[in-house]
């Protein structure tokens, strides 16, 4: 494999990410001493983070890499909003297709850090569903882009916070298929079932158990197999890939199977390592229609954006050193 060649290809794939985006604020400070006022940690802030996270920290690795990426959202119409679409289109990221509305707000996620550690996170956020309106509008804009841009793939990012319906999977994934457009999705509990005829479904181990009601105390090659076929049992999907934490990942496709142990690394968080898995899944497949090798780099991928703290986008040229060191012949 000529990985410089497979990573100046992904400059020519357009993807399509749609989901919830998120705000990521980070405040950054240290700890001395126990407030007077109550049993807690007194943190004295030094600064302010603002990152793309949920949906959009996918739309940042696919746009690292060198994709063209579309992402398609609702967002609130308020002062993170304006933030979240500033920090898109600095990545180069198109923003044309989210939509804001003024019934919803912004999901923002602020962790308060101090020595790399995450002392707490505030949250703010609305998890209903969309409504009817907004679905539609939702829809219109999916169609818009899959007709204006022809992307090659679409990425379902779901984190239960109610711009995803299934409604909307259902319609997305028609019009997916009626353009040839292949679909990946990385789920959440609360729609797990409802991603049916995808390409990629990407859930991790515990979203599978939850999602199946299953109780599994042994992981091998062969469990892993009977979750697959469980889960096609429901979606009638062409392809599982589920990651396995500190195990690595499990891919099952038409005609291979296989578990891909994990790389040796410092693990400093495993926050936004999905979304990485997700994006280069995807990209590679994309472009070779070869999954174990799709597998073998988004684990590599995983294993790297865990080094950081907080989410991250993938480092593209790291990736590609590690893809030659670690896959090349």
């Amino acid at each position: 494999m000529n990985f410089e060649q497979l990573f100046t290809g992904f400059q020519s794939i357009r993807v399509v990410i749609l989901g919830d985006v998120m705000l990521d604020t980070y405040w950054w400070g240290s700890v001395d001493r126990i407030s007077p006022e109550a049993p807690v940690p007194v943190v004295a802030l030094k600064n302010k983070e603002l990152r793309v996270g949920g949906a959009a920290n996918v739309a940042l690795n696919t746009a690292s890499l060198g994709a063209k990426t579309t992402m398609i959202s609702i967002i609130g119409a308020d002062s993170d909003g304006e933030q979240l679409l500033r920090l898109l289109k600095e990545k180069n990221i198109d923003t044309s297709y989210i939509h804001s509305v003024n019934n919803r707000v912004t999901t923002n996620k602020t962790r308060i850090m101090s020595r790399n550690q995450q002392m707490m996170r505030l949250d703010a956020e609305i998890t209903t569903d969309i409504d009817e309106a907004t679905e539609n509008l939702l829809i219109e804009q999916v169609k818009n882009c899959l007709d204006q841009q022809q992307p090659q793939v679409l990425i379902f990012e779901d984190y239960n916070k109610g711009v995803i319906t299934e409604r909307i999977i259902q319609l997305v994934t028609a019009l997916c298929k009626e353009r040839n457009v292949i679909i990946a999705v990385d789920p959440k509990k609360k729609n797990f079932l409802s991603y049916k005829e995808v390409t990629i479904f990407k859930p991790n181990l515990k979203e599978v158990k939850e999602g199946l009601n299953l109780s599994v105390d042994h992981i091998d090659l062969s469990s892993l197999q009977q979750i697959h076929e469980r889960l096609q049992q429901h979606l009638h999907h062409q392809i599982s890939l589920i990651t396995l934490s500190e195990k690595g990942v499990f891919y099952q496709d038409e005609t291979s199977h296989k578990i891909i142990p994990t790389h040796i690394r410092n693990i400093a968080d495993v926050s936004g390592a999905g979304d990485t898995v997700i994006a280069v899944t995807s990209l590679c497949y994309a472009a070779t229609r070869d999954m174990h090798l799709a597998a073998e780099m988004a684990n590599i991928a995983g294993g790297l954006v865990c080094e950081q703290v907080g989410t991250a986008a993938i480092d593209r040229n790291r990736l590609l050193e590690e893809c030659e060191v670690l896959l090349g012949e």
